[in-house]
């Protein structure tokens, strides 16, 4: 098991920029496959970006489509943290955000994929 802790949620703009931060504890980090998440009010919770650990042959970041070109997801396995870095931010990416972590190497864009998460962030786009 991995504990997250998110941060770096709050209120910004349209067109404003956010970085979240996601830290987790334990030695072994860098093999777990990191994602973020996010869930609108009365919303499912869906998938935003996944960065894989180490060892992991395909592709090693994936986002959604409404967030490709402004999201941008890494991480720094000295620090045992993965970033969302969230840029050209609209109305619609107002929601609380949730870090995932997962040892999986398959449903990987799917909650049910993700055994592990954080207690979430809120995320605010005003208009």
């Amino acid at each position: 098991q991995v504990q997250l802790v998110e941060s770096g949620g709050g209120l910004v703009q349209a067109g404003g920029s956010l970085r979240l931060s996601c830290a987790a504890s334990g030695p072994t980090f860098s093999r777990y496959t990191m994602a973020w998440f996010r869930q609108a009010p009365g919303k499912e919770r869906d998938f935003v970006a996944f960065a894989a650990g180490i060892g992991w042959t395909g592709t090693r970041v994936y986002y959604t489509n409404s967030v490709k070109g402004r999201f941008t997801i890494s991480r720094d396995n000295a620090k045992n943290t993965v970033y969302l870095q969230m840029d050209s931010l609209k109305p619609e990416d107002t929601a609380v955000y949730y870090c995932a972590a997962t040892t999986l190497t398959y449903n990987l864009g799917y909650r049910d994929g993700y055994a592990n998460w954080g207690q979430g962030t809120q995320v605010t786009v005003s208009s």
